[in-house]
């Protein structure tokens, strides 16, 4: 399964510096990686005769017929590079069964074989699935008082049968335990 985890971080194609390079990240961290430089020799040349056509010829005729002759090519360099550059990070990265996202080693739990967060959930809800006596005895998490039943808590009014939450910033609905909005990044 290819990876859809990636930023395209390639510099220009018509430039004395131009090349492919990608950086993959950690859908849940964010932690990333960048894949190793590969220069785009068409590119390049193309950069230098640009520069030299500026002073012997009329710039905008230079830079259409060698920015043609660095796009000729291009998308498919590209292309390789992308598939080489995904070669070397699919090692790297897992895809979670339970959030569908791609994660790295340090949000990974093998022995799951999900991420930390769907590891943590589904230990979460085994307890509370097999034991109903238990669940009577659970704890609000908003307030800590000690539950006697029901779906809301008698105390603060908690919905205690709630999985998820809303982000008041930007609406998005994230786990309950979530601290911090993935998308715009407000506190709770």
């Amino acid at each position: 399964m290819a990876l859809t985890n990636y930023r395209d971080v390639s510099t220009s194609m018509s430039d004395v510096s131009a090349g492919f390079q990608f950086e993959f990240y950690c859908e849940k961290c964010g932690e990333a990686s960048r894949s190793a430089f590969k220069p785009y020799r068409k590119g390049q040349i193309t950069g230098w005769l640009s520069r030299f056509a500026f002073m012997f010829y009329d710039l905008n005729k230079a830079s259409r017929a060698t920015g043609a002759f660095a796009e000729a090519g291009a998308g498919e360099a590209k292309r390789e590079a992308l598939a080489e550059a995904m070669a070397l990070a699919a090692p790297l990265f897992e895809k979670c069964t339970g959030c569908r996202k791609w994660v790295g080693r340090e949000c990974w739990n093998s022995s799951a074989g999900t991420c930390r967060d769907c590891a943590a959930r589904s230990a979460q809800d085994a307890p509370a699935a097999g034991a109903g006596a238990s669940a009577t005895t659970a704890a609000c998490p908003n307030c800590q008082t000690p539950s006697t039943g029901g779906r809301f808590c008698h105390e603060c009014g908690f919905d205690m049968a709630s999985t998820h939450k809303s982000c008041p910033a930007c609406g998005i609905t994230l786990p309950r335990q979530a601290r911090f909005c993935t998308d715009c990044g407000h506190g709770f």
